[in-house]
């Protein structure tokens, strides 16, 4: 029975830990890349580091998300599962030149 638990507690981690991860960079108030492609209908993680001296917010209506994210910091941002579509995202402090879009497909 211990064993059977033990079991089952592993694979909930490795389930928990097998979210797709997609690396953003904030530099010079733009998303580097600005285009990110994900898998439709799965959970994602964007792990967002805003290398900037000035913070900034991720923010996105489509995605329901809005995150601030402190200069030099990292933001973990769990998105999904997505329809297939372009989800549009913005760095609200810098919109004119932060924008970026998440690719379902």
């Amino acid at each position: 029975m211990k064993k059977l638990l033990a079991l089952l507690c592993f694979v909930s981690l490795s389930a928990l830990a097998a979210d797709p991860e997609f690396a953003i960079v904030i530099r010079e108030h733009r998303f580097e890349p600005s285009e990110v492609r994900v898998p439709a209908g799965q959970k994602v993680k964007l792990i967002v580091h805003n290398q900037d001296k000035t913070p900034e917010e991720f923010e996105s209506h489509e995605l329901n998300r809005e995150k601030v994210i402190a200069p030099g910091a990292k933001a973990s941002i769990f998105i999904g599962p997505l329809k297939p579509g372009r989800y549009p995202f913005v760095g609200e402090f810098n919109e004119k030149t932060a924008r970026g879009v998440v690719i379902a497909e």
